[in-house]
């Protein structure tokens, strides 16, 4: 049953970046231009996304305490900016803005990104890839 929601979710997911043009990379470009041809719409589409998922959050939190096939909630995030998170954020960031894509509009461009798409995809498959062995090299060696 858990598959079946995660496939439900997800394909909702992707076809609310695909109506909302998220998919489209000069829609995303355009919203990080805020010196030229700034574009707002991508706000909207943050707002739609948060509100809604703070709302279920806080309801699910007071009144559920799990999720629909019993299991617990997972824990609130840890809210103390550290240095992984900035600099991760910093490359997501730096990279969202050179392509105008992230993670879920990268697969969702599978289907009509052509062989641009599917390079980014597998340049982002790599970082993931390599980051966990980087970041396991970077805190050796600032332990020593």
């Amino acid at each position: 049953m858990r598959m079946v929601f995660a496939f439900l979710a997800g394909g909702l997911f992707g076809a609310g970046l695909y109506v909302s043009g998220m998919t489209d990379t000069t829609k995303v470009q355009g919203w990080l231009d805020i010196f030229g041809a700034w574009d707002p719409t991508l706000g909207f589409v943050f707002a739609g996304a948060l509100i809604p998922m703070a709302v279920a959050w806080r309801v699910a939190a007071a009144r559920r305490g799990a999720v629909l096939d019993g299991a617990p909630l997972p824990a609130a995030p840890d809210r103390r900016l550290d240095r992984g998170l900035i600099i991760g954020s910093a490359l997501f960031g730096a990279g969202w803005g050179l392509v105008g894509l992230c993670p879920g509009p990268a697969l969702a461009s599978l289907g009509f990104g052509g062989w641009p798409g599917l390079v980014f995809l597998l340049a982002m498959g790599a970082g993931m890839l390599a980051a966990p062995p980087v970041r396991h090299r970077i805190d050796r060696r600032a332990a020593a």
